[in-house]
């Protein structure tokens, strides 16, 4: 008589979480079923009973890791509020600027973020899932801006965030509040 299956279903977010800690701890490189199945403690066919291929686990856990910016700006209030008036872009790039140096202040929260979000260069099948974090992102910010200045804003929190994790420098708050605050000032006048 064969084994009753047991019912676990929780056991895809477990694996999910799983592949997130296997990237965090030793990079996209370090990623397979096997090494997944042994950190999730489950056996190897449910990696690939849920995730076909790593291109699939790799979708998953971005899907999922790949929100941590948008939400804390979603949670925090970065598109709460409507477009800024005039006189209000600072407060606007002040939000951001904290917002930013916040989620940044978990460093190897961030790094697992941009390891998944970059690996979309090199594995097609990702690059629509780290395109919707951009997206959304600057939606978020198009609420309060508009959306040409919403993407710009987004483009410049990109290449802060990434030059801080490269470098391993500090993150400036001050500098990019006023980076910030100088795109959302020339998109109001561009308008």
């Amino acid at each position: 008589m064969a084994a009753a299956r047991r019912y676990d279903p929780e056991r895809r977010r477990r694996i999910i979480d799983a592949a997130i800690r296997v990237v965090g701890r030793s990079g996209i490189a370090g990623l397979t079923h096997r090494t997944v199945a042994a950190e999730a403690d489950v056996p190897l066919g449910s990696t690939t009973y849920h995730f076909k291929t790593l291109d699939d686990l790799l979708v998953a856990a971005l899907r999922q890791a790949g929100q941590g910016f948008v939400t804390v700006v979603r949670e925090h209030g970065g598109a709460a509020a409507g477009p800024a008036a005039a006189g209000q872009e600072d407060d606007l790039a002040a939000e951001l600027a904290r917002l930013t140096g916040r989620w940044l202040a978990d460093r190897a929260g961030a790094e697992l973020e941009y390891e998944l979000y970059l690996a979309a260069l090199r594995r097609p099948a990702l690059r629509a899932v780290a395109a919707e974090w951009w997206e959304e992102l600057a939606e978020l910010l198009a609420r309060r801006t508009d959306p040409r200045t919403g993407r710009a804003l987004v483009a410049l929190l990109d290449g802060v965030c990434l030059h801080v994790l490269l470098t391993g420098g500090e993150y400036d708050e001050e500098y990019v509040r006023d980076a910030l605050g100088r795109l959302v000032r020339a998109g109001r006048s561009g308008r």
